[in-house]
């Protein structure tokens, strides 16, 4: 496992990260066991949850919420694995239903973090990620409040979540003006049928040194070879199955051109995100060992330069950041 610096800083990590959004909602304690063992045995070394996760993602309901992150912590408590690993987890989401139990208050961020160190079972959080911006809240808050956490030792580095490239430069310039480090990351919804970021994220995250984090980097698993599933018998929710009707022509196109490379769509999807330099790591969040597994080969994917220009025949993006994508 060829390890990458995340972003501008010294902390290296896998290429390849290990979400376990999954761990909780659709797979069991063991079998999450299993991944994160898996995981570990095969050089990951970056792991990604959310205090959210593993459930409906709402407190509204009877059970769901912080799953993810107790697992974890019950995996991290057979000792032997937590200077293994890089961890990460998230903050912003309703964890409760007080006015006080979400967003990027002060009052939320110390109780958030608190809550998922017990969760978590572990005394420091490596990246602590802003799940979603908090335009009500101001950054002098923000950042005192994250300032005070590296303080204490409980967090290490700051992370960014589904963040506008507006959003990361008015973070970094409020950061820079309290000569505090800033984001380091960013994590962004980006796979070869959905290019947005690299409008604005990705020049911001380049600009300002942030590694990307692409989530869903097989675009809800349409990029994982879908057709030959569908075609085997695999069953798929309405709303995916309007997904591959809208896109049939792209995706056969793409199957095909996978078959003719002699690659799994579902590597070739990863491997195209890992060409970006920009790109540190796609996260993975895999329900199974084997689909863990199956993903492991994409780091050793290399793409010619003929099969990227036809990927962008067939995913297009923008051709360009803002504003040359639009403008003259």
């Amino acid at each position: 496992m060829n390890y990458k610096h995340l972003g501008r800083t010294g902390l290296k990590v896998s290429p390849l990260c290990l979400g376990t959004m999954n761990f909780g909602e659709f797979t069991d304690e063991a079998t999450s066991f299993d991944i994160m063992d898996s995981a570990l045995d095969a050089g990951i070394n970056y792991f990604d949850t959310a205090d959210v996760y593993g459930g409906p993602n709402t407190p509204d309901m009877e059970k769901g919420f912080g799953v993810s992150e107790e697992y974890i912590g019950n995996w991290l408590a057979q000792g032997g694995r937590r200077e293994r690993i890089v961890l990460a987890t998230k903050v912003y989401q309703p964890m409760e239903t007080g006015p006080n139990d979400k967003y990027l208050s002060a009052y939320h961020i110390r109780k958030a973090c608190e809550d998922s160190l017990r969760r978590l079972q572990t005394d420091h959080i490596d990246i602590y990620q802003m799940h979603h911006v908090d335009r009500n809240t101001p950054w002098e808050e923000i950042w005192q409040s994250m300032e005070l956490l590296v303080q204490q030792g409980k967090v290490l580095y700051v992370g960014s979540s589904n963040f506008a490239g507006w959003d990361i430069a008015t973070a970094q310039s409020a950061a820079k003006f309290r000569n505090f480090l800033g984001l380091v990351s960013e994590q962004s919804l980006y796979n070869l049928t959905a290019r947005t970021v690299e409008l604005e994220v990705i020049p911001a995250c380049r600009h300002y040194g942030l590694g990307l984090v692409p989530w869903s980097p097989l675009g809800g698993g349409l990029l994982g070879g879908v057709l030959q599933k569908v075609k085997e018998g695999r069953r798929t929710k309405p709303k995916v199955t309007d997904q591959i009707e809208k896109l049939r022509p792209q995706l056969e196109a793409y199957e095909n051109l996978c078959r003719e490379i002699g690659e799994q769509p579902s590597d070739v999807a990863l491997a195209w995100l890992l060409h970006n330099p920009v790109v540190t790591a796609p996260i993975t969040g895999p329900r199974t060992v084997e689909q863990l597994t199956e993903n492991l080969w994409a780091v050793d994917v290399s793409l010619s330069d003929e099969t990227l220009k036809r990927l962008d025949e067939i995913w297009p993006g923008y051709g360009a950041g803002a504003p040359e994508a639009y403008a003259w």
